[in-house]
């Protein structure tokens, strides 16, 4: 991978978490420590799994 696809590929995960991390606190009421690193933890899970389905779908 050259440096171009490289940075494409880290601005697309977080543009992910930071989507996911966003709808997670819409939808939780409280939020203490542990519960704003396990949900920011899980949003990086799922936006790594949302770029590497796109990224197997599309054969980029």
């Amino acid at each position: 991978m050259n440096r171009r696809t490289t940075l494409l590929g880290v601005a697309e995960v977080l543009a992910w978490w930071a989507l996911l991390a966003l709808l997670w606190l819409v939808f939780i009421r409280a939020v203490g420590s542990k519960e704003f690193v396990m949900g920011a933890l899980a949003a990086l899970i799922g936006a790594f799994a949302v770029w590497g389905t796109r990224r197997a779908v599309s054969g980029w």
